[in-house]
């Protein structure tokens, strides 16, 4: 009888597109998010938490901010046989942004909510994509939106909430900035070229105003016209537009003034008269209107019409919220941080499912680049600290050191018993050194017969071995022993003299 061949060991590794997060990382993101729910629910809007899982025909247009319709997710079909042999079934996929999700489950639920909803909800997103550095499949989107209003207070009070979760958050004022432009606007551009709203030029257009941000004036003009040569050599097709079509996009794209007032002026004279167009800078108005009235200044949120991300997506307002301060790439020059968050106008997702058009405006935060962004201005901590650790000098009395631990627990104070091997201490004091842990309790025989405990403070320990004398190490011990009844109180004043970096210990 042949012997059955062996099945080779699965690859313990991570699939491709994907990564792990351990304790520290895990343990900054779930305090940045509480943060900025906090901010959220201040400002009224309720938490929703939907299904990862979505239908592909709830979905619709896969990543409408990319140019491919029918991919892009990770779908599968519900395997159901008719009786002759056919699977049949609906498609399902995870969902690949927390906006599709709110437009059903809006459009299910509207008798029950309020209207207009705010909600705000905070998740992982998945989308089959390409990988690359510091780009991922799955990754974690924090949204805000308002359904069922069409009044610009409701876009502009977005704008407001992103710039307090900034600051709250620990991006400091002068170090970010919310910019401000309008869907609307830019289709009363493309009115003033003779565009109709059915001429696939259109498209064209959009996508390379897309791109104004890394070609500029010359590049984007070069696009709009018989093309150019891009930075490999190879000739890129322009659109084909006269140099008379191609100005209003232009004088779109430079409008910023040095005022409001003036950016508003130019803007106008981009539109011409295009009715949409000026609806769209009313809109601006109103908005700025409102800032200065609510005391966000310029230099917190501007009116700026070079922000041209998602304007193929929005149908009014468009915001972005753009971290000013400089960082250094890998090849060590100096660059600004960019975009954290964006968002805008969307009125016509709800449609799709009530044949009614629902006006919506909201917000996505990337959660990832926001928490390099605290990173960055030193806004986290390097490394969170551990449980208190109470070592096991004898397995014979796991109870006694289970009571411990239980006493520091009811006491508000992160701690556990050593549970690996106890028969080398060394190892156990390896064990708290790897975990960041800021006390080591320990009772021996000797210790448990005179009724008392050593509390070893392994942070000041650390320090006193990096640099300390010998005659400072004996004037700074950093070991105690106190009796048994001490033991919290004393685990409390150490951890209230590490200088503050326990506060995460009690609470």
């Amino acid at each position: 009888m042949a012997k059955a061949k062996k099945q080779p060991r699965p690859k313990a590794e991570t699939p491709k597109g994907f990564r792990d997060y351990f304790g520290e990382e895990v343990t900054q993101r779930t305090h940045m998010l509480a943060t900025i729910a906090r901010v959220y629910h201040h400002y009224g809007f309720d938490a929703l938490e939907s299904s990862a899982v979505e239908t592909v025909e709830a979905l619709g247009k896969f990543l409408p901010d990319v140019d491919r319709p029918n991919a892009g997710v990770f779908a599968w079909q519900e395997a159901e046989e008719d009786g002759e042999g056919n699977t049949r079934g609906d498609w399902m996929a995870l969902r690949y942004d927390l906006t599709a999700p709110l437009a059903r489950v809006y459009a299910q639920h509207r008798n029950d909510l309020p209207n207009p909803y705010r909600r705000y909800a905070m998740g992982p997103v998945w989308r089959n994509e390409k990988p690359g550095p510091g780009r991922y499949r799955q990754f974690y989107q924090c949204d805000a939106d308002t359904v069922g209003t069409a009044s610009m207070a409701a876009d502009a009070e977005i704008c407001m909430m992103l710039s307090d979760t900034l600051e709250t958050v620990g991006i400091p004022r002068g170090d970010y900035l919310v910019r401000v432009n309008n869907r609307k606007v830019l289709n009363g551009v493309l009115e003033a070229m003779g565009l109709p709203e059915d001429d696939p030029k259109r498209d064209d257009v959009l996508r390379t105003i897309d791109k104004f941000d890394k070609l500029g004036v010359t590049g984007v003009r070069e696009l709009l016209g018989k093309g150019r040569l891009d930075a490999s050599g190879a000739y890129i097709d322009g659109v084909g537009l006269a140099d008379h079509q191609a100005e209003p996009v232009l004088a779109f794209l430079t409008s910023k003034g040095a005022t409001v007032g003036e950016t508003m002026t130019n803007l106008r004279a981009a539109v011409g008269d295009s009715a949409v167009g000026q609806e769209g800078i009313d809109e601006l108005e109103l908005m700025g209107a409102l800032f200065a009235a609510s005391g966000y200044g310029d230099d917190r949120i501007l009116i700026d019409p070079s922000i041209v991300r998602g304007l193929g997506y929005y149908t009014g307002p468009v915001f972005e919220a753009e971290l000013t301060f400089e960082i250094l790439d890998e090849k060590g020059r100096k660059r600004q941080f960019g975009s954290v968050a964006g968002g805008g106008r969307y009125d016509g997702l709800v449609k799709r499912f009530t044949g009614q058009e629902v006006p919506a405006v909201g917000v996505s935060i990337g959660v990832d680049r926001l928490l390099a962004a605290l990173r960055e201005k030193g806004r986290l901590a390097a490394t969170p600290t551990g449980p208190v650790v109470v070592t096991v000098m004898d397995r014979e009395r796991m109870a006694d050191y289970q009571a411990m631990v239980a006493e520091l627990r009811a006491a508000g104070i992160r701690a556990e018993v050593y549970l690996g091997n106890p028969k080398n201490f060394g190892n156990q004091l390896k064990y708290a050194d790897k975990r960041n842990s800021p006390v080591a309790i320990i009772e021996g025989g000797e210790e448990k017969e005179r009724g008392v405990v050593q509390i070893k403070d392994l942070i000041l320990g650390a320090r006193i071995a990096e640099s300390a004398t010998l005659e400072e190490w004996k004037e700074r011990p950093s070991q105690f022993e106190v009796a048994r009844r001490d033991l919290v109180a004393k685990v409390r004043e150490i951890l209230a003299s590490q200088s503050g970096t326990q506060s995460g210990q009690e609470g």
